[in-house]
């Protein structure tokens, strides 16, 4: 998506440690025009698929799911919480995640009664590095016999394991922009 490397090349920052910034338009200020243009590209990309939920995980995927949701139809949109709340009641989905970015270990909790088996799960989040959300996310899915469209990823850290564990597990992947190297001299993306 050439639209999304063009703004990360503009605005993105690299902090030490490999943290890739893209606060100013994705996941802290969100750009609403931009996240239509990736709502629009993973419809495209997953149109074969009959997706009934967008799954995704607090707080940063919550925005570009919601606006994703759109494009394929209006879908609901569930997102896993990372912390208990006594507005979570009834039977549960838990899974265990270890957030790279914050260095944190969540159980993450998702109500029985939002994703059943009769559903098709597309898991879309902001970014991928070594692939512990998706997993715990993917977990989630398998607990409720579901069935996984995939995952959309608008940025992956290609220099980073999460992107090929999910290839090499067999899961669909799509990924809107890849950076296969992020330092002073900026970044270099995958075609």
């Amino acid at each position: 998506m050439e639209l999304l490397k063009q703004r990360i090349i503009k605005d993105g920052r690299i902090k030490p440690g490999n943290i890739v910034k893209v606060d100013s338009f994705l996941n802290h200020q969100m750009d609403v025009v931009l996240l239509g243009e990736i709502g629009e590209e993973f419809a495209r990309r997953f149109a074969d698929q009959p997706v009934t939920k967008i799954l995704t995980i607090e707080a940063s995927g919550i925005g570009i799911a919601t606006i994703a949701a759109l494009h394929f139809g209006n879908v609901p949109v569930v997102f896993a919480k990372k912390a208990k709340s006594k507005n979570l009641d009834g039977a549960l989905y838990l899974s265990q995640v270890e957030s790279f970015t914050h260095g944190t270990v969540s159980e993450i909790q998702v109500s029985k009664k939002f994703i059943t088996r009769d559903d098709c799960v597309l898991i879309l989040d902001d970014f991928l590095a070594c692939g512990r959300a998706l997993l715990g996310l993917i977990d989630i899915v398998k607990q409720s016999g579901a069935s996984l469209a995939g995952c959309g990823i608008v940025i992956e850290k290609g220099f980073q394991e999460g992107g090929q564990t999910l290839r090499d597990m067999g899961v669909r992947l799509e990924s809107l922009a890849i950076i296969d190297r992020a330092d002073e001299n900026g970044f270099v993306f995958r075609n």
